[in-house]
């Protein structure tokens, strides 16, 4: 799968119904389209984006901020199963739980790996403000969706 070309999605916490309409319509597409996506689904629109993508067939990374997990979730065994679910950490793996360093770190290495990265909302008050900022400072293709 990390041959494969991907997709980042990120979003800020903060977002307009309009705009979770707006991402719930992309992911669908992306879906459809097979695309590999990679993010921390960690927002509640992260979160939401995996479960449209779950539906799917397509591969998809899901990077933690964290150790992975001791037991995987219920809804993430049959993906694994079906090899097109990656799970990675590329933190310590004695951090049990996220801290706002270690989401730092998962974010860096989503953009970092992915060939495009698309943002489901920003807020430029917001930590991921600074990456998008790198992200396109760096040459990569960035997309907002709201």
């Amino acid at each position: 799968m990390l041959k494969l070309p991907k997709t980042a999605f990120l979003s800020s916490r903060k977002i307009s119904p309009t705009a979770v309409l707006k991402c719930y319509d992309w992911v669908t597409q992306e879906r459809d389209k097979g695309t590999c996506i990679i993010s921390g689904f960690h927002s509640p629109l992260e979160k939401d984006v995996l479960t449209f993508l779950l539906k799917g067939k397509q591969p998809i990374i899901l990077v933690m901020g964290r150790a992975l997990y001791k037991q995987i979730p219920d809804l993430l065994q049959n993906p694994l199963k079906e090899k097109r679910l990656l799970l990675i950490s590329p933190v310590s793996q004695t951090i049990m739980h996220q801290s706002r360093q270690s989401c730092f770190t998962r974010n860096n290495y989503i953009i970092e790996m992915a060939d495009k990265v698309v943002f489901g909302s920003l807020d430029e008050k917001g930590s991921l403000y600074r990456l998008y900022l790198e992200a396109k400072a760096n040459g990569k293709h960035v997309e907002i969706i709201s």
